[in-house]
């Protein structure tokens, strides 16, 4: 492999200009098809082979005034006034009757019927169904609905929204955590290099591959349905893989420019040897974001193909646009910044890591990880341990107004339903019953439902084409498991709720479906588990030509990664520093575990190769196991630190946005990657392999014999170079 990338680079060297042309050429042109194919992302989840999916088509096929997008406006009263009086009910009645005019508005409910109002008469309900989904109302109307309510606010009655759709319901995109996260990457980046051409490069490279995926998945969205949330995860993990990538062999290019090489060979070189490390530290990524497709859910199997293409994207970047790149940059990327402070700082560190590499911080860590290298592993695993023990109490939801921010309309609206009616009014079941011609019919069913232990009230909603649809109130809230355990119940004695009426029942909603979901994935956690780390385990196997180098990796990253959810749990769910984060305690989002499982496992093998390629190079060299670790680690240390503190960085950049799923995902991430990268990759795998020693490396003759060595290291390429430039020597002599 190492030859092939050689190859290339220098390809794309000498035709530097073409290959800058066809990136700049196919971004503008993804940008043009973005625009023109008006492809917005939204949050149409669809469940297959879920009963609260079927629950939906069947409404889609015979109720589709229903099935549209639906808001829920609440009125309330302050202090002892009352909704009844009439002041407020007058103005109240004129809202709603404002409201049944809007455009693409099927019908409006009483807030004064029967069980929309409190027993306080503090605190009322009124529904607006649409005809179209949540994502094609048009703001327009959702601005009209607030006009709408005027009146009920100038007589001093508090109006606030929730359902699918409703005004302020799609979270504002801010470029601020792209900007801070480029803004912090570019300075580590001047940190590490000391000079501005260097630090500029792999950010610049990384802003292509990211431009040009996220139009191409734009664009696609107008075709189909891609969650919101997945241009997010493409964002974060475009931009710092790809600067990573772009960071790993742009360090290694520098050290060649500094020890006196040529610039096209030097660039050749790099890609051969650092860049066979980036190509399996890419495809393992991959391989992990792809193994998002055995959970079933579309939207996650979307969104782990969107966030695969931005790393591919970022792979081919890094193999040929950075070289190119390179070249055009020259010896600029070795022009060293002058400060006035520490004048000749920044190149005395570069000189001193190209030179003496053993004079580096990293190589005095690395040398303090091998001489105390057991109390360092029974410290760093029993660490990362007692991290990992709030991650026992997680419990899994999807997001609801209990999780938005104080102040926001969804919440307010949340607490409001909460005080006046219970807590379960905020996450009605619905049960659909088919087959019944007459209503009425459905008397029974209702009863039988309004004795279950843990509903409220079960009262009928609608009926239509010979379906009737049950409205069921639970007694506690949308994600506590108690509802879970009632959606069970009514779903396992269906038979006896059927009773000789003839219907078929089915248990559907918004708070059925997130049971349904949280189910499907906790059902499939442990395929995807066995089917991406398998895959990882074979890929890794294949590099390093050696099964203990992936189980050391694998050990490792199931290590950082309950670390992680602990973290997590003790933050999002137990509101540790929520003041400080900006946060509001609420369930663990039930897809966050399987995203983070993944890309935390893709990314953990990134930094297993870049350390562990570096420890391989030195030992293919010395054959001195243990000085290969401190060497090794040593040279990858500064770069794995920087990439690390990079990726860190850009997702927590993410936590300034107020939507609390991207607020959740940034943080895991960043904790995730910290833990990985510093106590496991450049503490934990160290000592391991200076206990293990050379043992490591060990493979059986038919292994060598029949599976080619892909030369992550670069050795051989090194080794015909060499021979290459001999045979020069001597036939000029």
């Amino acid at each position: 492999m190492s030859t092939y990338l050689y190859r290339l680079a220098r390809f794309t060297f000498r035709r530097r200009r073409w290959v800058l042309t066809v990136w700049l050429v196919l971004a503008i042109g993804m940008i043009v098809l973005a625009n023109a194919s008006g492809g917005k992302t939204n949050d149409n989840f669809t469940i297959p082979g879920t009963e609260s999916q079927e629950t939906a088509d069947l409404l889609a096929s015979k109720m589709p005034a229903i099935n549209g997008g639906q808001t829920q406006v609440v009125f309330a009263t302050n202090g002892a006034a009352k909704l009844t009086d009439s002041a407020a009910k007058a103005a109240i009645e004129s809202s709603i009757a404002k409201l049944k005019t809007l455009p693409g508005v099927v019908s409006v409910s009483d807030p004064f019927a029967p069980g929309s109002i409190a027993p306080n008469s503090a605190v009322a309900i009124g529904s607006v169904q649409f005809l179209a989904s949540p994502v094609d109302v048009p703001e327009s109307t959702l601005a009209a609905i607030q006009a709408a309510v005027v009146p009920a606010e100038d007589v001093g009655v508090d109006v606030a929204y929730s359902g699918s759709v409703y005004p302020g319901w799609l979270t504002e995109v801010s470029e601020l955590p792209e900007i801070v996260g480029l803004i912090m990457a570019f300075v580590i980046l001047l940190i590490t290099f000391g000079a501005f051409v260097a630090a500029g490069l792999p950010i610049v490279t990384a802003i292509i591959g990211v431009v040009t995926t996220l139009m191409g998945v734009t664009a696609l969205a107008s075709v189909v349905d891609i969650a919101s949330a997945s241009t997010t995860v493409a964002l974060m993990l475009g931009l710092s893989c790809g600067i990573d990538y772009g960071l790993f062999i742009l360090s290694r290019h520098r050290n060649n420019l500094l020890q006196g090489m040529d610039t096209e060979e030097s660039v050749a070189l790099s890609v051969g040897t650092a860049g066979s490390s980036v190509v399996f530290a890419g495809l393992t990524v991959i391989v992990a974001l792809c193994g998002l497709a055995v959970v079933g859910i579309p939207f996650l199997t979307v969104m782990g193909l969107a966030a695969a293409a931005a790393v591919f994207v970022a792979l081919l970047i890094a193999l040929t646009l950075l070289p190119a790149m390179m070249g055009f940059a020259g010896g600029k990327v070795a022009k060293f910044l002058a400060t006035p402070l520490r004048p000749g700082h920044h190149e005395k560190i570069a000189l001193e890591a190209a030179y003496t590499p053993e004079k580096t911080a990293g190589a005095a860590w690395a040398r303090f990880v091998v001489r105390f290298r057991v109390p360092v592993l029974v410290i760093g695993v029993l660490t990362l341990i007692v991290l990992a023990i709030p991650a026992t109490q997680m419990k899994l939801g999807l997001p609801t107004g209990a999780s938005k921010p104080e102040g926001d309309t969804a919440r307010i609206a949340y607490d409001l339903t909460t005080e006046g009616f219970g807590v379960g009014f905020n996450g009605p079941l619905l049960v659909v019953a088919e087959n019944l011609a007459d209503p009425a019919a459905a008397a029974p069913i209702v009863e039988a439902l309004s004795k279950e232990e843990g509903v409220a009230a079960a009262t009928l909603a609608g009926a239509d084409n010979g379906v009737v649809i049950i409205s069921v109130i639970p007694t506690t809230g949308p994600n506590d498991p108690a509802t879970a355990k009632l959606v069970d119940r009514i779903r396992s004695d269906r038979t006896r709720i059927e009773g000789s009426t003839g219907a078929k029942l089915l248990v559907g909603g918004g708070t059925a479906s997130n049971i349904d979901v949280s189910k499907k994935l906790s059902d499939a956690l442990p395929v995807f588990l066995f089917v991406v780390i398998g895959l990882a385990f074979l890929l890794l196997t294949f590099a390093f030509r050696t099964i203990l180098v992936p189980i050391k990796s694998i050990i490792g990253f199931l290590l950082s990664v309950s670390a992680a959810f602990g973290a997590q749990v003790a933050v999002f769910q137990w509101g540790w520093g929520q003041e400080m984060l900006g946060i509001t305690p609420s369930e663990t989002v039930s897809f966050l575990p399987i995203i983070m499982l993944a890309i935390i496992f893709g990314l953990s093998s990134d930094y297993e190769v870049f350390v562990v390629s570096r420890i391989k190079e030195d030992y293919t060299k010395t054959g001195d196991a243990r000085g290969a670790v401190e060497r090794g680690t040593g040279l990858s240390a500064r770069v794995v630190t920087a990439a690390a503190l990079i990726m860190f960085s850009i997702f927590l950049a993410f936590m300034v946005n107020d939507d609390p799923t991207i607020k959740a995902i940034g943080f895991s991430f960043a904790v995730g990657v910290f833990l990985d990268a510093f106590v496991v990759r450049l503490t934990l795998v160290p000592a391991v392999m200076a206990i293990v020693k050379g043992t490591l490396w060990y493979h059986p003759l038919w292994f060598a014999k029949h599976v080619p060595d892909p030369d992550i290291e670069g050795a051989k390429l090194e080794q015909r170079l060499a021979a290459e430039r001999g045979a020069d020597v001597a036939a000029l002599s």
